[in-house]
């Protein structure tokens, strides 16, 4: 497995890492059967970064993830690295009522993610998303002392813009910033990559296929489940979701020539955007993280990354990343 390091404090990781969100909420029906054997394919074959949320599925993902480790071999268990969000508040019924990033609050979130995980630590601990009421420096203070305490072994970021990155990475060293950056997701690339690079502060990119728009198995003609949250996405709806598959068939070609997949080019093109950063794919199955891996050993040419720039240039996507109202939570919007 090839490596990367996070910044100029982070850990060093896996060249890919195992997001696991949707083993557990949001993009339908789950298979715990499965998803316990896609963490342990993905250990097995050197991926040691597996994020998660305290709030992906009320707590299930992080006893999920303790299952897996739990049955994992020793090797691999002990080699696992656990990046973790915090802060999102959620209802019984699974709706979202807003972000809690006071210091009290992160301790005890906290507190809760190290009891589910069945762990003393947590490798990497970050707010999901910036609660506007409490100052950053306030809640990085809070992980500093978690850090300091033994509980957490690095501080992350996520979904800030440049000037929050600025103002946390003066509280306390920063490791990384988990921000969605895709071939049709570009955002970061005018001020907030280059100011993490200035502070030494690595990127962990989620959202690398785009929610499974831009893998080349989204159809035009797929039905989504009630619970699968992409339903309300304004890149997956009418004329927004065939523009965006328009672009999808236009990338297969070139994925084609190069005998790939469309997921295959699709990360690849992350990875070539720089050593550090940390794709993290969403693989819930795995065949869907064998193909991911392989993106591993595909290497994009000036060539290449030119007739990918030209099919998928920056601004091509159809439609926002996320519901009006959820974009209104993104500090790296604004």
């Amino acid at each position: 497995m090839q490596t990367r390091t996070l910044g100029t404090t982070g850990p060093q990781t896996s060249a890919l890492g195992l997001g696991c969100m949707g083993m557990s909420a949001l993009y339908g029906d789950t298979d715990r059967s499965e998803s316990i054997a896609t963490l342990h394919a993905a250990l097995d074959a050197g991926v040691t970064l597996l994020d998660t949320g305290d709030f992906y599925g009320m707590g299930h993902n992080e006893l999920l993830i303790n299952e897996a480790l739990r049955t994992a071999p020793a090797a691999a268990r002990e080699k696992a690295q656990i990046s973790v969000k915090f802060g999102a508040l959620r209802t019984v019924e699974g709706g979202f009522t807003g972000y809690d990033g006071r210091p009290n609050a992160v301790k005890n979130f906290a507190a809760y993610s190290l009891q589910r995980l069945g762990t003393d630590h947590i490798d990497i601990y970050r707010i999901a998303r910036v609660d506007p009421d409490v100052p950053i420096e306030e809640t990085v203070g809070a992980i500093a002392e978690l850090v300091e305490a033994g509980h957490v072994r690095h501080i992350g970021l996520s979904e800030v813009g440049a000037e929050t990155l600025r103002r946390a990475a003066a509280v306390a060293p920063i490791s990384d910033l988990q921000i969605e950056y895709s071939l049709i997701s570009r955002g970061i690339e005018e001020a907030i990559l280059p100011t993490a690079r200035e502070l030494g502060i690595g990127v962990t990119a989620y959202g690398v296929l785009s929610r499974g728009l831009i893998s080349g198995h989204f159809s035009r003609d797929r039905k989504l489940a009630a619970n699968d949250f992409r339903g309300m996405s304004p890149r997956f709806q009418g004329e927004n979701l065939d523009r965006n598959l328009d672009l999808v068939d236009a990338l297969r070609k070139i994925a084609e020539q190069k005998g790939i997949s469309v997921a295959q080019t699709a990360i690849a093109w992350v990875l070539s955007r720089g050593e550090d950063i940390v794709p993290l794919v969403g693989a819930r199955r795995r065949d869907r993280l064998t193909e991911a891996l392989g993106a591993l050993d595909v290497t994009l040419d000036a060539g290449d990354l030119s007739a990918i720039e030209r099919t998928v240039p920056p601004g091509a996507a159809a439609g926002d990343r996320y519901p009006t109202d959820q974009m209104a939570h993104l500090d790296s919007e604004r």
